[in-house]
């Protein structure tokens, strides 16, 4: 009898250990409106994203980062969404899946969706100057070195104390939409340009109405066009006035009301209703980065380059979308033919020697490309498409395989990403 007892017991036990289920199930929180599936049951590997976790727990631990919010889709079902480490660290408060992150670039792909619809409907052109809606962009100049020989220069991403000898020179085409959304323009880019900047600065009350217009007195750093310099701040700013002219809607309206409640994205904002604030992500200690002003606070300057918070969920709707070829929860926000065009290399070879720039990328309106996956050794396939921020937020769109990926960080370490990017990679097997 105590045998039989035993052996029951046994099989008891057993039975409950393998009824656990897997440890990367534990840590999945289900979505609010997205389906999800089993990984295996589109062609992804259960083990395989359970990496994921072990990574961010391994930079936690290292104290590369505070926590994180992972997201992955294949095929348009949720297989993995894990929270990691904690959203407040003078607290130890657990990340929350809802958790709100400061954007930063990770804007932009927001604004590159919103330029599309215009395009779409005719409203604006990519080959528009950007002076037929902004007149004072007529006359723009482009800062070159005095010496003859050297015209042709502008010294990147510099921080000049003493501005060397420099002339202004007409532009050889105009400043067009198109090399605003490719950061082929060299507004405020870093170079010799911005640092002859006739003290035109961002004030606390500026609007895109007021302070668009005053850049028009900016030189730029080179001629548009002619290389690919990273316009952090500023060049899609002027694209967000542009598409409040032409819709006649303010900027974070248009954004609500086209893009964010289509597509369910209820923890995107530039500023954060007081009933949310309680779910910003605390940036752990008092580094640069904590003490960064105009980052999420209440603001009337609705910047496209940078200015939004948001939720690791809002951007997987906003990354299937673009997957889904501009429809997602039975709204069509954009052509497919429009996203095809948004994420496609519309500069050559340019990329590849910008600042940001890799081997085997382009880039599209707004997003970088992959071109060549072995090359950007990004763990993209061919045509996936995307952007990050400064604070390390990160997500792209990967067709050729049918997946979206999201990562939220805030603080900027590249080793998480690529970890976070080579273990969703890893975990394809069909």
């Amino acid at each position: 009898m105590r045998n039989r007892t035993l052996s029951a017991l046994l099989v008891f036990s057993l039975t409950c250990i393998l009824a656990v289920p897997h440890a990367s199930a534990q840590t999945m929180h289900s979505p609010t409106t997205m389906p999800t599936a089993r990984a295996e049951a589109v062609g992804m590997s259960t083990d395989g994203l359970s990496r994921i976790d072990e990574a961010m727990q391994n930079h936690i631990d290292a104290g590369h980062i505070q926590g994180a919010v992972t997201i992955v889709a294949r095929r348009g079902k949720v297989v993995h969404f894990s929270t990691h480490g904690e959203m407040d660290v003078s607290k130890s408060r657990a990340m929350e899946s809802d958790a709100i992150f400061r954007m930063a670039s990770s804007t932009k792909p927001v604004l590159g969706a919103a330029a599309m619809m215009m395009i779409e409907e005719g409203l604006i052109q990519p080959s528009d100057p950007v002076s037929k809606y902004i007149p004072e962009f007529a006359d723009l100049k482009i800062a070159v070195l005095a010496t003859p020989e050297d015209r042709n220069i502008s010294p990147a991403w510099v921080n000049l104390k003493n501005v060397p000898d420099h002339r202004l020179v007409p532009l050889d085409t105009p400043l067009t939409i198109h090399h605003l959304l490719t950061h082929t323009s060299g507004i405020m880019s870093g170079g010799l340009g911005a640092a002859v900047n006739p003290s035109v600065k961002h004030t606390k009350g500026e609007t895109l109405a007021s302070y668009v217009p005053q850049l028009a007195k900016v030189p730029l750093d080179f001629q548009p066009g002619t290389r690919w310099s990273y316009s952090p701040r500023t060049g899609l700013d002027v694209v967000a006035r542009i598409i409040e002219i032409v819709s006649r809607t303010p900027f974070d309206e248009f954004l609500r009301k086209r893009i964010f409640d289509p597509l369910q994205m209820n923890n995107s904002y530039f500023n954060l209703p007081f009933d949310k604030e309680s779910k910003r992500v605390v940036i752990r200690g008092k580094s640069d980065w904590a003490k960064l002003k105009g980052w999420g606070g209440p603001t009337k300057y609705f910047s496209a380059s940078g200015g939004l918070s948001s939720a690791a969920e809002d951007y997987l709707h906003f990354e299937q979308m673009l997957l889904s070829g501009g429809e997602l929860f039975g709204h069509r926000l954009l052509r497919a033919e429009s996203v095809e065009m948004m994420s496609r290399n519309q500069v050559g070879e340019l990329f590849i020697g910008g600042r940001k720039g890799r081997n085997g990328m382009g880039f599209g309106y707004t997003v970088a490309v992959t071109l060549d996956p072995d090359a950007a050794k990004n763990n993209r396939g061919t045509g996936a498409f995307g952007w990050g921020g400064a604070f390390g937020t990160t997500s792209w769109t990967d067709p050729r395989n049918q997946l979206v990926a999201v990562i939220m960080l805030q603080q900027p370490h590249g080793p998480t990403q690529n970890d976070f990017g080579k273990a969703v990679r890893q975990s394809i097997i069909e």
